[in-house]
């Protein structure tokens, strides 16, 4: 593995059916075994469903790892992951649903993509508290590279 080619990634993880700590566990390891091991995990936080009516809460938490996937293949093997895992569509157009598992990748690095399958840094990431949380634990002085605030200063706006 080449290291100058690698790149902190920042990915959040959420689950509010079925075993929700151990679907947590299980998407750890599936990342893991593509991407090694973890740089950092943040503590597992309980929330209400963002965006969509549900009786089921949220586990959620954030993750870093190093690696050397361009974001295209990241995605790709966190989709993998998600369909592996029994999740059998994302969500689209602002219509969210109940879900085993999603793994979204927040950052990546400071690079920005902006493509109609890949959009980094995520567009709902400075809005999200259930992301932000997790992720300031982890990464407090990260800078959002396109806000150009650190993680932390965005989690102060929003609380």
């Amino acid at each position: 593995m080449n290291t100058d080619c690698m790149q902190n990634v920042y990915i959040a993880l959420g689950t509010n059916t079925g075993d929700r700590e151990a679907n947590l566990k299980q998407a750890i390891a599936k990342l893991t075994s593509v991407l090694g091991e973890p740089l950092a995990v943040s503590d597992v936080i309980e929330t209400e469903p963002w965006g969509f009516e549900s009786d089921n809460s949220f586990l959620n938490c954030a993750i870093c790892f190093a690696t050397e996937l361009t974001p295209e293949k990241l995605l790709d093997e966190t989709e993998r992951i998600e369909r592996e895992m029994g999740r059998k569509c994302k969500s689209t157009d602002g219509k969210y649903h109940d879900r085993t598992i999603d793994i979204d990748i927040l950052l990546y690095g400071n690079r920005v993509v902006n493509t109609p399958r890949l959009k980094i840094p995520h567009p709902l990431l400075h809005k999200r508290a259930f992301v932000l949380v997790p992720l300031a634990q982890i990464a407090p002085q990260m800078m959002h590279p396109v806000l150009c605030r650190t993680i932390k200063e965005i989690l102060s706006l929003i609380k």
